[in-house]
């Protein structure tokens, strides 16, 4: 077949090349320094609630305020990489987050702590919002699944990194600050890292300033009046924020009786964390056997097991659970965000910018919403409303998947 129609033979970058190899360095290590910093308070929740004497939903706000700010700021990262390219957007906006980063612990001054963490997680969103589109864009589509594979694996790892740090240094020093200063400094090595290894951008073409805004916005009305799309970004917002809640108040759990666990011993449980790592690494290959949709279910219903299981008084049944909603979680995100940005044919930036947005936006409004449950009903009814809000939500989910172009429900991510 010639090429007589394609103006562009350049397919992407390709499996073996340096520059797919420096593009999977790079966005591993964009994963690590976004997750690193943005999740790193989540595993000191109770040390920053007995510090500055506050509720555990208030403490909770540590992470959806930086979560929101990431949610609300994706689309506003999406215009801003449609004119200046999605390279030079992600370089400006990690060096923003690592240096809030650097400054937001030592505010003691509550609500400014909560503005800081909320401008960090906006700067977060030049990551969060455009890493996916870039991959897609500038990858050979064969290879485009594992890259971004290996993008939420770093995410993984950068949240189980800042989290596995946070704990330790916390019981060690005395001062949770020093903690989320140490995540900080891991987190702009690697933005450094990720700086001097992303390979050059060759099919961006900047759209001009005028009316580029309103053609973000028109791209991203398309999706919203997608009923699959729309099925994609509820899923997101009901895994996220379901995901987000367990492990926003099971270390409240665990640090009370009769378990008593000790910082070290809260972070450690982070260690399933690398089970995400593997299940998102490997999503493809299931999707590939499976399809889309039947692994999104599957992966859907590990998470309500392990969540049931944390409802038991068995530390053991607990971590059990733990693992198991955590293979669960990244397994179905994987799958979900990767068809995102395939299902995408334009507007790629955009789509993944709301399926960003829908994620983030469940960590913030249902990872401290689900804390007034805790507040006030303990642990039992926190996880029985995870467990009745996944079903029923996703449910609604794969009602709209199925029916929705039918064909396309088959198609693997990779």
């Amino acid at each position: 077949m010639n090429n007589t129609h394609n103006p562009d033979p350049w397919n992407g970058y390709s499996k073996g090349s340096r520059e797919y190899s420096y593009m999977l360095i790079a966005m591993f290590c964009a994963g690590i320094a976004t997750f690193a910093q943005l999740y790193a308070p989540q595993a000191i929740l109770p040390s920053i609630a007995t510090d500055l004497d506050i509720t555990p939903s208030s403490a909770a706000l540590t992470i959806s305020a930086a979560t929101l700010g990431l949610a609300l700021f994706a689309i506003v990262w999406a215009y801003i990489a449609d004119i200046h390219g999605k390279s030079k957007a992600m370089f400006i906006a990690i060096s923003i987050a690592t240096a809030l980063g650097l400054i937001s612990p030592w505010v003691h001054d509550f609500t400014i702590l909560l503005t800081l963490r909320f401008l960090e997680g906006a700067a977060l969103a030049g990551i969060a919002g455009v890493a996916i589109a870039f991959i897609t864009e500038e990858t050979n589509p064969l290879h485009a699944a594992t890259a971004s594979g290996l993008y939420v694996a770093g995410n993984t790892l950068g949240g189980l990194a800042g989290r596995l740090f946070a704990g330790p240094l916390t019981q060690w020093t005395g001062d949770w600050r020093i903690a989320i200063t140490a995540v900080s400094l891991l987190g702009a090595i690697t933005a450094l890292i990720f700086i001097v290894s992303l390979p050059k951008a060759r099919r961006f073409t900047p759209i001009p300033r005028k009316g580029s805004f309103s053609n973000t916005l028109k791209q991203a009305k398309k999706h919203l009046k997608n009923p699959a799309m729309l099925a994609l970004y509820l899923y997101a917002f009901t895994m996220m924020g379901t995901f987000v809640t367990i492990y926003n108040y099971v270390g409240f759990l665990l640090k009370a009786p009769p378990y008593l666990f000790s910082e070290i011993a809260l972070s450690a449980l982070f260690l399933s964390y690398l089970l995400g790592t593997i299940s998102s690494s490997i999503s493809a290959r299931f999707s590939t056997r499976w399809g889309n949709l039947n692994v999104m279910i599957g992966s859907t219903t590990l998470l309500v097991l392990g969540i049931a299981l944390t409802m038991t008084t068995n530390v053991t049944a607990i971590i059990i659970g733990v693992l198991l909603l955590t293979f669960g979680f990244f397994c179905g995100h994987s799958i979900a965000s990767g068809w995102t940005g395939l299902r995408a044919t334009t507007g790629k930036a955009q789509a993944t910018a709301l399926y960003n947005l829908a994620y983030y936006a469940g960590s913030a409004v249902i990872g401290w919403g689900s804390g007034l449950i805790y507040n006030t009903s303990g642990w039992y009814s926190t996880a029985w409303f995870c467990i009745i809000f996944t079903a029923l939500l996703v449910s609604l989910c794969v009602m709209v998947l199925t029916r929705k172009d039918k064909p396309h429900n088959d198609a693997p991510v990779a």
